[in-house]
């Protein structure tokens, strides 16, 4: 049997940092150009720092100068989408589908030369990598 992606708000914080659960479990953002994945260029997968799920390929990865790591698309069905009207403005909230924990946001037609048009603007924190 495979342990359950849902957990608690105590579970939660029983395994996360606290900027982990805040930024994870209560939409949080890490400041821009501090995240350890950011600059990263290693050939792997991406995984949920909740939950382990994989989420994003290295090769879907590019260079956004955004301040966070940016991906031009996810490993299909591990991503969800959902409406975000804070900060006065609405934007796509990107969630992992297995636990629900906050990735950051997506972003389209910014002209970047990529399949997609499409920039997932993630937090580091909300990441693992696992090298090929």
């Amino acid at each position: 049997m495979s342990e359950s992606k849902t957990k608690s708000e105590s579970e939660w914080r029983a395994v996360l940092s606290p900027e982990q659960f805040r930024v994870l479990r209560q939409k949080g953002t890490e400041p821009p150009g501090t995240g350890k994945y950011e600059h990263s260029i290693g050939q792997g997968v991406y995984t949920c720092g909740g939950c382990g799920t994989p989420l994003y390929k290295s090769t879907t990865k590019f260079k956004s100068g955004c301040g966070w790591p940016a991906f031009f698309d996810a490993i299909p069905g591990a991503v969800s989408r959902h409406e975000d009207r804070a900060m006065g403005m609405t934007r796509t909230e990107i969630t992992c589908t297995a636990c629900g924990g906050h990735l950051g946001h997506v972003f389209k037609g910014e002209g970047f030369p990529t399949p997609t048009d499409e920039r997932h603007c993630v937090n580091s924190i909300s990441l693992n990598f696992q090298e090929e």
